[in-house]
């Protein structure tokens, strides 16, 4: 029966069992490990503004902070939240996690009826699924899964409108998927799909201008129907604060403007070659084999001259299947796009990942079919270095080396050191979940060694993508898990929160990020009870900085008050890369 029924789902439903992969890959790990970077607590802390206060629109968090985008990811996290009554890492996690799982049940659809193979469409969402920076953008509390997800769906659905109704009509699915992505961050929501989009149909030649212009022009203006009514009302909330706000993210930070008028820098700029270094590097492993399949391609000289040959490419492009076309503009102008502001990180790309895996997918193929050396040599790389892992792990179970040990011949950094025995603590003293992971990697690895030994070059291909997903599993499970624990900020809040008698009344600190770090996990596992000292300036309570900080806001408020050190973190804190000290303070 059993066998009948996976047979039955690859066979008849295949998107229901990407979709329960998918799900496999990332729900049993979103819960585990604390947060230990600033971004995802911030964002949680905002959904634990919003149930606590009841402000859906503009809530304040880390003292008087209002969130830097719009709600929708902050909305999602409230509503998995509100069954349990608070706000976790699993539930802030859950909605990137969804997101993602929908979004490969798009993908793999789309391509699936629109490819003359759908092991293409197979081999795009496993691609997905396995690359590293969509992977762990699905992992973590940030808004830009969701915004790829809306993004990439809406791209979809405009390409099927084109297809099936020729421009004629607007489904309202359109402008629903456009306005939640530019509910979750901002106009770029609308913006780039738009011109991906107006792209195509140029490229496309079929209609006027006008017609074009027309529809982008009614597609724009109801997508921005909902997202004004928030704008509207978050503006009456936050005024000119939150006006300026929204400018700097939305125009200052693409359109390389200065921002007086917010208290932090807008920061991530980089120099225009970081698009393409990050691209490589997000779709690891999957570029290793596209550097291994360039071996043994023999350079002849050109018969043709360069204009020939790009007037031949450019004929090929305008003969393609509308998928393939429509994937190429996608990804091109989707870098294009990107590649403008001086504000550049990994994640801004990953709307374009689904349309690159895909022709990534086509390549995999041709070379499981073609150049079947290629994917062994690959296949048998990928093995021996999860090989040597798996032993190494064993060794470090069992006692035989230490890692820690190790490390410390390298380098004397406290923090560094608690990270790599934590990691190691769960290998020697191994639970359930662990035993799991490196039984699956053990198999996995078999499973590969077995196949390349038989010489079945497609299922080759499939097994390196499982053992993949089991390289995934340890780094979720295991290395994550650890180094979450290691530099997460509970424990330091527990203890303080049980030692002092603090409250949402009388814990401080500065929200300044032009001159000092921000806290936000310590906020978020301290219930996000910061006050702003800066704007109250009480006469006594307690006050939290980093170490650093802290010897710089002693000297700024010597003269009027006296500040007393009365606790500290024993490592320094990743977050703000220095230790949290907690002291009290009174007015002279």
């Amino acid at each position: 029966m059993r066998t009948s029924f996976l047979q039955n789902l690859y066979l008849q439903r295949p998107v229901i069992l990407m979709m329960m992969l998918c799900l496999f890959t990332v729900l049993p790990w979103i819960g585990l490990g604390d947060f230990s970077t600033k971004g995802e607590p911030r964002e949680a802390a905002v959904a634990i503004s919003m149930m606590e206060s009841g402000n859906y629109i503009l809530p304040t968090s880390y003292a008087n902070e209002f969130a830097y985008k719009p709600p929708m990811a902050h909305w999602l996290m409230a509503v998995c939240s509100l069954p349990q009554g608070y706000v976790s890492e699993f539930t802030a996690r859950l909605p990137s996690a969804l997101s993602f799982v929908v979004m490969i049940g798009f993908v793999l659809l789309f391509f699936g009826k629109r490819t003359e193979k759908f092991q293409i469409a197979m081999l795009t969402a496993f691609v997905l699924i396995t690359c590293i920076e969509i992977h762990r953008a699905a992992m973590t509390t940030r808004v830009d899964m969701l915004l790829t997800s809306f993004m990439v769906i809406g791209l979809i659905q405009l390409f099927r409108w084109e297809e099936r109704l020729e421009l004629k009509g607007l489904p309202m699915g359109i402008p629903l998927l456009l306005g939640c992505a530019v509910l979750t961050k901002g106009p770029v929501g609308v913006v780039l799909p738009l011109f991906v989009f107006f792209v195509y149909l140029l490229v496309q030649g079929k209609y006027r201008f006008r017609k074009v212009v027309k529809a982008m022009i009614y597609i724009g203006v109801s997508s921005m129907f909902l997202p004004l009514i928030w704008y509207v009302a978050a503006w009456r909330q936050g005024g000119d604060t939150f006006l300026n706000v929204v400018l700097a993210e939305n125009f200052g930070r693409f359109l390389h403007l200065d921002t007086p008028g917010i208290n932090y820098d807008l920061g991530h700029e980089r120099p225009f070659h970081y698009n393409f270094v990050t691209l490589i590097a997000g779709f690891v492993p999957w570029t290793l084999l596209v550097v291994f399949s360039l071996f043994g391609i023999r350079l002849r000289k050109p018969e043709k001259s360069f204009r020939e040959i790009a007037k031949d490419c450019l004929q090929k492009i305008r003969t393609m299947d509308k998928a393939s076309l429509f994937s190429l503009v996608a990804l091109a102008c989707i870098v294009f796009f990107y590649s403008i502001p001086s504000s550049k990180r990994s994640v801004y790309l990953m709307p374009a990942y689904p349309f690159i895996a895909y022709f990534l997918a086509r390549y995999m193929l041709y070379l499981a079919e073609y150049r079947r050396m290629v994917t062994k040599v690959f296949a048998a790389f990928l093995a021996s270095v999860a090989g040597v892992v798996l032993v190494a792990l064993l060794l470090t179970a069992f006692g035989v080396i230490d890692p820690a040990e190790t490390t410390s011949r390298f380098t004397a950094k406290a923090d560094v050191l608690h990270t790599v025995a934590t990691i190691t603590g769960l290998l020697t003293s191994p639970d359930a979940i662990t035993v799991g992971i490196l039984l699956a990697l053990a198999l996995s690895l078999g499973m590969v060694c077995c196949l390349l030994l038989r010489k079945i070059n497609l299922k080759i291909l499939y097994a390196t993508i499982g053992l993949m997903i089991c390289i995934h599993f340890l780094i979720d499970g295991v290395i994550m898990r650890g180094e979450r624990t290691a530099n997460s900020s509970r424990p330091f809040a527990e203890q303080i929160m049980r030692e002092f008698p603090l409250n949402g009344e009388n814990v401080f600190v500065i929200n300044n990020l032009r001159e000092y770090l921000n806290l936000y996990g310590l906020n978020f596992y301290m219930g996000n009870i910061f006050r702003d000292f800066a704007i109250e300036k009480p006469s006594a309570g307690y006050f939290l900085a980093g170490e650093k900080d802290m010897e710089k806001i002693v000297l700024k408020y010597e003269g009027e008050y006296l500040f007393s050190p009365l606790a500290t973190t024993p490592e320094r804190n990743k977050e703000v890369r220095q230790k949290i000290v907690l002291s009290s303070f009174e007015r002279k």
